[in-house]
C-alpha cells in the first residue's frame, strides 16, 4: 500500500512539474508578446495649402477738426456721404457697408496737457467699414483711396485698430484632404523607419490630428493664406 502511494505521489509530482514548466513557458511568451507590443514609433505628418482669402473687412477712417461742434458734425456728414458714394461707384452694395458712430474729443475738457494753444477744440474720427466677399474688388478699390484725399477727406493710415483684414472661411472644405495627406506622410516616415530598423510596421496605437493654423503667407500679400496642420501618429513595431 505504501509503495502504491509513493508511485501516485511521484506521478502527481511529475504532472505538477510539467504543469509548472508549461505555465512558465506561457508566462515567458506572454511577457515577450507584451514587450513586443511596447515597441512603438511616433511620427509626424505635415500638410500645407495656399489659399486665397474669401472675405475682406476694410475700415476707412477719416479725421475732422473744428472749433464749432455743429460745423464738425456737418463735415462728418458731408465726408461720410462722399465715402459712401465712392464705395457705391466702385461696385459695393449697401449691405456691404457699415457706418460707425463718430468719436468726438473735446480737447479743452481734457485734464492733461496744455490746452491753451490748441488750434481746434473739437476733433473727430469717423469710420466706414466694408465687409465683403468681393476680395479682389476690395483690393482694387483700396488702390483708389487717393481719390478721397482729393475730395478733402483726411484718411488715416492703416494702424492696429484700422487694419484691413483678409479672412479665409473655407477651412471645412479642405480639412478632410489635408488630414488624409498629413496621415499618409506620417505613415511614409514610419515605413521608412521600420525598414531601416529591420522591423515591420504594425497598427496605429494612438493618433492626434493636431490643430489647423491659418496665417498670412507673407506681409506683402495678406490676402493669400497658408493653411497648415501637423498630425502625430504612434505605430506599433514588430520583428
Amino acid at each position: 500500500m505504501a509503495e502504491k502511494r509513493t508511485v501516485e505521489a511521484a506521478i502527481l509530482g511529475a504532472f505538477i512539474c510539467v504543469g509548472l514548466i508549461i505555465f512558465g513557458s506561457l508566462l515567458a511568451n506572454t511577457a515577450l508578446n507584451v514587450k513586443a507590443l511596447e515597441r512603438t514609433i511616433t511620427v509626424k505628418g505635415l500638410a500645407e495649402r495656399e489659399v486665397t482669402a474669401d472675405t475682406a473687412i476694410w475700415p476707412i477712417t477719416f479725421n475732422e477738426a473744428s472749433n464749432d461742434l455743429a460745423e464738425l458734425y456737418g463735415a462728418i456728414e458731408h465726408h461720410t456721404s462722399l465715402v459712401l458714394r465712392f464705395l457705391q461707384d466702385n461696385g459695393f452694395a449697401d449691405d456691404e457697408i457699415t457706418l460707425s458712430q463718430p468719436a468726438i474729443t473735446d480737447r479743452q475738457a481734457q485734464q492733461y496737457g496744455d490746452t491753451r494753444n490748441i488750434e481746434f477744440r473739437y476733433t473727430a474720427a469717423a469710420t466706414v467699414t466694408v465687409y465683403s466677399r468681393q476680395v479682389e474688388l476690395v483690393r482694387a478699390t483700396m488702390r483708389k483711396i487717393v481719390d478721397l484725399g482729393k475730395e478733402g477727406i483726411a484718411i488715416t493710415g492703416q494702424d492696429y485698430q484700422n487694419k484691413t483684414e483678409f479672412i479665409f472661411t473655407g477651412l471645412n472644405d479642405i480639412k478632410p484632404e489635408m488630414v488624409e495627406e498629413a496621415t499618409l506622410k506620417a505613415r511614409e516616415v514610419a515605413l521608412k523607419f521600420a525598414k531601416d530598423s529591420s522591423s515591420s510596421l504594425g497598427k496605429i496605437k494612438a493618433a492626434d490630428q493636431g490643430q489647423f493654423s491659418i496665417a498670412d503667407r507673407d506681409a506683402s500679400t495678406p490676402h493669400i493664406k497658408k493653411v497648415r496642420v501637423v498630425s502625430t501618429i504612434v505605430y506599433y513595431l514588430s520583428d
